[in-house]
């Protein structure tokens, strides 16, 4: 895939996302809503950042499965039962997101919802990845 970030100077300047992503290639990889299950179906994590780690962990696996990497995602979507502990771990979030997948952000949204499937799960992650 080739990935262009589109971060136009009109708009405030992205800290761990891209404003807009134009991605071309061959093969369109939907990613499903990810949190912090283990293999056996158990949340696993009591913090925000451990579910966040193990979450984002999951999604990478369902990529690299389907044969892609993280610099293939073009999009992701982030809902958080509390935002404000969203904001509050941002900075610890950032690095694992680093560690994990590297500086070629996809466009990228954070939303609050009232609570997850699980109702242990603070956090689950979805989007998509065009590989080539």
């Amino acid at each position: 895939m080739t990935a262009e970030r589109v971060n136009p100077p009109g708009l405030s300047p992205p800290a761990g996302f891209s404003h807009a992503v134009v991605a071309t290639g061959s093969r369109v990889v939907f990613l499903a809503g990810q949190t912090a299950l283990d293999a056996g179906g158990t949340i696993t994590g009591e913090t925000l950042p451990e579910q966040f780690g193990r979450a984002l962990g999951n999604l990478l696996a369902a990529l690299r499965a389907a044969g892609g990497t993280p610099a293939d995602l073009a999009r992701v979507t982030v809902y958080a039962t509390d935002l404000a502990a969203y904001r509050a771990h941002a900075r610890e979030l950032g690095r694992i997101w680093r560690e994990s997948a590297g500086r070629d952000y996809p466009a990228m949204a954070v939303v609050q919802v009232v609570r997850l499937w699980d109702e242990r799960a603070l956090v689950e992650l979805d989007g998509f990845a065009v590989l080539p």
